[in-house]
């Protein structure tokens, strides 16, 4: 809690230094993090009230398998929201100037996954799992890729400045 005070604060005795556009990007990426907040919290309220109510009152059974996916379905949309949040926070306090590549890669493996959950395996076509599966696997290669290199990138900083960093 007291690192986020503290990045706060520097945020706020570095927004005079900022260009326009910095702030202008900044103002839109709070905006953005505001209502993905707001729809974060009524989508958690509306999940919570339909999952008690429906145990509570005996009309959801978790044991189906339909429902089980709905439910973990929503759970994983709520996950991805949060994750998008947490990236737009990093451009609001001006720790990156823009979203990381790496990061729209795992918020997309992450959809990728939600989707998996919610297949009705019975009701697709092959062709759309091919589909779903071919750019599950151009992603993870694409990540796997961009860590590489990012990794690369330190090992050769680390060895010029005489510092190796343990694997």
């Amino acid at each position: 809690m007291n690192n986020k005070i503290s990045r706060w604060r520097i945020f706020s005795t570095d927004w005079n230094a900022l260009t326009f556009y910095q702030r202008f990007e900044s103002s839109v990426a709070f905006a953005l993090t505001f209502l993905v907040m707001l729809v974060v919290s009524v989508a958690l309220f509306r999940l919570f009230v339909d999952v008690i109510g429906g145990l509570v009152f005996d009309a959801l059974n978790p044991l189906d398998h339909e429902i089980f996916q709905q439910v973990f379905g929503e759970i994983m949309t709520l996950l991805i929201a949060l994750e998008f949040n947490h990236t737009l926070q990093y451009v609001v306090t001006r720790e990156q100037s823009v979203i990381q590549t790496k990061v729209v890669l795992l918020i997309a493996l992450l959809a990728l996954a939600r989707k998996f959950i919610v297949l009705d395996l019975g009701k697709t076509s092959a062709d759309i799992l091919l589909a779903l599966a071919a750019v599950t696997l151009v992603l993870g290669v694409t990540y796997w890729l961009i860590r590489e290199r990012d990794d690369r990138l330190v090992e050769t900083n680390s060895s010029k400045s005489g510092n190796q960093i343990p694997r």
